[in-house]
C-alpha cells in the first residue's frame, strides 16, 4: 500500500512540476529586458537573477520569532538566519546539509532511539533543541526542508524563550505558511548518488473571510548515498497551510506536516585503537535486504491571533503531533582483542580482524502535546519605552519503545559479507513507557531608554517531571520532578543607527528527563546548569551585515558515572568553551554575495570523577570550523556561480579514554569544497547543477563512540526550477 502511495504521488506531482515547467519555458522573456548592463540596472542585477516573488538576498534583518521583538541587529545573541534563497541555492535536500553553512555546528551521530538530526552547538549536544515556528519539535528523524523557508540558530542559552535543554543553542525551522501572495514553484532534480527530488509549492489566495490562503508543499526523495555500497532514502512529504482573516485584526492559521521515510540505513565504519579503521568508503557492514529505518511523522498546529490594538497583540498555540520509529540496523564492532572493544594489540594484520554486526532493533511511537499562550505588549513608563512579551506552556509528551535483541554474526573488517543472510531471531530487551509534562510561564522586556540604550530581561519558570516504567525483567519504575527557574539579562548599546555592541547573561539547564526516559541511577540526580557570557557587536552596512562575538560557557553539575559504584550517577563533573565567532551574510557588492563565517571553541573538560578525562574535550567539539557560501551573478549572461568551503577540525567522540586504556577516540579534520551553476533560461524558469564534496574528500561526517558515519564521495545533482 505505502509503495502503491509514493508511485501515485510521484506521478500526480511529476504531471503537476512538469506542466508548470512547460508553462515556465514558454513564457514570455519579458522580465530579462530590464536586466540588460546597458539600461543601467547595474544596482538592481542581482534582483534581476531572482526568481519571480523572492527577493534575491542572503541579509536578514528581523527575527522570525515572535518572542524576540528586536531586529536582529540589536538583538543581544548570536542567530544565524539561513534565508529560503540560501537553502535554494545550495539545493539542500536535508536540514543537516543546510545547517553545515553555519560555523560553531558539527554533526554527531545517533544510536538506538536518537536517531535522526544530531548535532552539537558550540560544543555542546543539540539533538533535543530542535523547534518548529516557536514549539518543540521533537521527533528523532531526519528532516526534509521542503517546507522550511528559514531557518534560525540562536547559540547560547535560551531557556528563558525555550525552556529545558539549549545549552549551546537551538534551531528554530520556519515553515512555509499559508499566505496572501500567491505562490506556484516546483523544482525536479536528478543525481548521479542515483538521486530522484520533486518539490511542489502552490499558494492561492482570496480576499473572503477577510483575507484566507490556502498553500500546499509536497515531495518526493529517493537517493543512494555517493560512495557508499546499499546505503538508500526514500520519503515523502505533504505539508498543507490554511490561513483566515490575514487581512484583519483576528487570524486563524491551521498547518500540517506528514512525512514518512523507509531508509536503508548506513551506520558507518567501526574504530580501530582509537582512530577510524582504514577500510573502503564503500564497505557497508548491515544487511542491505533487512536494515531499514522506518519514521512516520505527523504534526498539525492551530494558532489563533487576535490584535487589540497597535501595541497589544495575543495568540494561542496548540500542536498535536505523533511520531513512530521502527530500525533494524546494524552497528559495526570490532571484536575483542585488547582490553576495549575497538583496541587491537600487538599487529596483526588487517585481513585478520573481523567485525561483529551489532544489530539495535527498536520500535514504538510517541507523542506530544504542546500549547503556548502568548502576548506582546509595547507601552511606555516614563522615558522608558517597553516591548513585552509574556506567556504561558503546557507541554505533555510520552514514548512508548520496545527494543529487540538479535544474535551478533561476524564478518570480515576489509572485505564485509554483503549477501550475508540476517539472524531473524530474537529475543525482547526491554518494553518502556515514559511520560514528561511541562508547565511554565515566562516574560521577557525589552527596555529602550534614550537612543543608544537598550536592556533586556528575561525570566522563565519550569515545573517539569517525568515517570519511566520498564516491564521487562529487570521491571523498573522511576521517577523524578525538577522546578527551575531560567533567567536573561543583557545591555545594548547603538552607537550609530546601523550597529550595536552589546553584553549578554544567560542560563540553562538539562533536567535527568529531558529525553522522555530515566534510570534508577538518573532518576537521583538534580538537572546539569549551564551559564553563558557573550559580547558582541552587530553592524548593517548597506546590504552586508557583519557580526563578531566572544563568549564563555560554562556546564555544571554534569551527569557522571560513579568511580566507587557503576550503578549510581553522581553530578560531578564541569565543562568550559571560550571561544569566539566570526559572520558575514548579504551583498559585497550588487552582483557579490556571501554567507558563512569562522568559529573557535576552546571546550575542555575542568573537573571529573575520573582523573583522566580532565583536561580532555567534550564529544564532538572541534576547536576550529569554517563555513563560507560565496555567489557571483553574471546578469547579462543569466548566470550565476556559487562555491563554498566547510573545514571541520579534529574532534573526539568522547572525553573518556577506551575502558582499560588511555586511548581517546579521535576523528581527524576535513575540508570538502561545494560548487553551484545557476543558468536562467528566462524569468519563470532557471536550470541549475550543485556538485557535492567537489574535490571528493575523504571525510569523517559524523562521530559516536561506537560508530563514524563517512561522509559521501563526490555527487551531482541536476535541476530544473519553475517559479510564478
Amino acid at each position: 500500500m505505502a509503495d502503491s502511495y509514493r508511485r501515485a504521488s510521484s506521478i500526480g506531482l511529476t504531471a503537476t512540476v512538469g506542466a508548470a515547467m512547460v508553462g515556465a519555458l514558454l513564457a514570455p522573456d519579458e522580465g530579462w529586458a530590464q536586466a540588460a548592463p546597458d539600461a543601467g540596472a547595474q544596482a538592481d542585477a542581482n534582483e534581476a537573477l531572482t526568481v519571480v516573488g523572492q527577493r534575491a538576498d542572503f541579509q536578514q534583518t528581523k527575527p522570525h520569532l515572535s518572542r524576540i521583538t528586536t531586529s536582529l541587529k540589536d538583538t543581544p545573541q548570536s542567530i544565524a538566519e539561513i534565508p529560503q534563497k540560501l537553502l535554494r541555492d545550495q539545493n539542500d535536500t536535508n536540514l543537516l546539509d543546510a545547517l553545515r553553512s553555519v560555523p560553531g555546528i558539527s554533526i554527531a551521530a545517533g544510536e538506538g532511539a536518537q536517531q535522526g538530526d544530531n548535532l552539537s552547538i558550540r560544543g555542546f549536544n543539540a539533538q533535543n533543541d530542535f523547534y518548529r515556528d516557536g514549539m518543540l519539535d521533537f521527533g528523532s528523524y531526519y528532516r526534509d526542508p521542503f517546507d522550511i523557508d528559514t531557518i534560525e540558530v540562536l547559540k547560547g542559552p535560551s531557556a528563558t524563550l525555550f525552556g529545558r535543554g539549549s545549552t549551546g543553542g537551538v534551531i528554530n525551522e520556519v515553515t512555509k505558511r499559508a499566505q496572501m501572495a500567491p505562490v506556484t514553484a516546483g523544482t525536479l532534480s536528478f543525481g548521479t548518488d542515483a538521486t530522484k527530488r520533486l518539490t511542489i509549492d502552490e499558494d492561492v489566495s482570496s480576499h473572503s473571510l477577510g483575507g484566507s490562503a490556502i498553500r500546499l508543499n509536497a515531495m518526493v526523495h529517493d537517493a543512494g548515498l555517493a560512495g557508499i555500497d546499499d546505503a538508500h532514502m526514500r520519503r515523502y512529504g505533504v505539508a498543507p497551510s490554511f490561513a483566515m482573516g490575514l487581512d484583519t485584526s483576528t487570524r486563524l492559521r491551521i498547518d500540517y506536516l506528514r512525512q514518512q521515510s523507509y531508509d536503508t540505513q548506513y551506520y558507518g565504519i567501526p574504530w580501530l585503537n582509537g582512530r577510524p579503521a582504514p577500510v573502503r568508503r564503500s564497505n557497508f557492514y548491515g544487511y542491505a535486504d533487512s536494515d531499514y529505518l522506518r519514521s512516520i511523522v505527523d504534526s498539525g498546529t492551530a494558532r489563533l491571533e487576535h490584535d487589540f490594538s497597535d501595541s497589544v497583540e495575543l495568540h494561542d498555540q496548540i500542536r498535536y503531533s505523533s511520531f513512530h520509529i521502527g530500525q533494524r540496523a546494524v552497528e559495526p564492532l570490532l571484536l575483542n582483542y585488547g582490553p576495549a572493544t575497538d583496541i587491537v594489540t600487538g599487529n596483526p594484520p588487517l585481513s585478520s580482524l573481523n567485525v561483529m554486526r551489532n544489530v539495535l532493533a527498536l520500535s514504538g511511537p510517541s507523542t506530544l502535546l504542546d500549547n503556548q499562550l502568548e502576548g506582546t505588549a509595547r507601552f511606555r513608563t516614563g522615558p522608558l519605552r517597553h516591548a513585552l512579551v509574556f506567556g504561558f506552556e503546557v507541554q505533555h509528551q510520552t514514548a512508548d519503545i520496545t527494543r529487540y535483541t538479535y544474535p551478533r554474526i561476524a564478518t570480515s573488517l576489509l572485505d564485509p559479507m554483503q549477501d550475508a543472510p540476517f539472524p531473524y531471531s530474537y529475543t525482547l530487551r526491554s518494553v518502556s513507557s515514559s511520560t514528561s509534562n511541562d508547565t511554565a510561564p515566562y516574560l521577557n522586556d525589552t527596555i529602550d531608554f534614550g537612543k543608544r540604550w537598550s536592556v533586556i530581561g528575561g525570566w522563565r519558570f519550569d515545573h517539569y517531571t517525568t515517570e519511566y516504567n520498564q516491564i521487562v525483567a529487570p521491571a523498573v519504575h522511576v521517577s523524578r520532578s525538577d522546578d527551575k527557574p531560567s533567567w536573561r539579562g543583557a545591555l545594548v548599546f547603538k552607537p550609530a543607527e546601523n550597529g550595536s555592541v552589546y553584553f549578554s547573561y544567560g542560563d540553562s539547564f538539562d533536567p535527568s528527563g529531558e529525553n522522555i526516559s530515566l534510570t534508577a541511577a538518573t532518576a537521583a540526580v538534580a538537572p546539569e546548569t549551564s551559564d553563558t557570557y557573550e559580547v558582541g557587536t552587530k553592524w548593517d552596512i548597506g546590504r552586508l551585515s557583519l557580526t563578531g562575538a566572544l563568549y564563555q560557557i560554562e556546564m555544571h553539575n554534569v551527569r557522571e558515572t560513579d568511580p566507587s559504584d557503576a550503578t549510581r550517577t553522581i553530578l560531578a563533573g564541569d565543562y568550559r568553551s571560550r571561544g569566539f565567532e566570526l559572520t558575514a551574510a548579504g551583498h559585497i557588492t550588487p552582483v557579490w554575495e556571501v554567507f558563512g563565517g569562522y568559529s573557535y571553541n576552546d571546550v575542555v573538560v575542568v573537573s571529573s570523577p575520573n582523573p583522566l578525562e580532565i583536561g580532555n574535550s567534550p564529544p564532538n567539539a572541534p576547536k576550529h570550523t569554517v563555513a563560507l557560501w560565496t555567489e557571483y551573478s553574471f546578469p547579462a549572461y543569466r548566470l550565476t556561480f556559487g562555491a563554498g568551503v566547510n573545514y571541520t577540525s579534529s574532534r573526539t567522540a568522547s572525553s573518556l579514554p577506551q575502558a582499560g586504556t588511555t586511548i581517546i577516540e579521535r576523528a581527524p579534520g576535513y575540508t570538502t569544497l561545494q560548487l553551484m551553476a545557476k543558468y536562467h533560461i528566462n524569468s519563470h524558469l532557471t536550470a541549475q547543477v550543485n556538485v557535492q564534496n567537489a574535490t571528493d574528500t575523504r571525510y569523517y561526517a559524523a562521530l559516536h563512540p561506537s560508530h563514524i558515519v563517512m561522509g559521501p564521495a563526490r555527487s551531482a545533482l541536476f535541476s530544473l526550477a519553475a517559479s510564478y
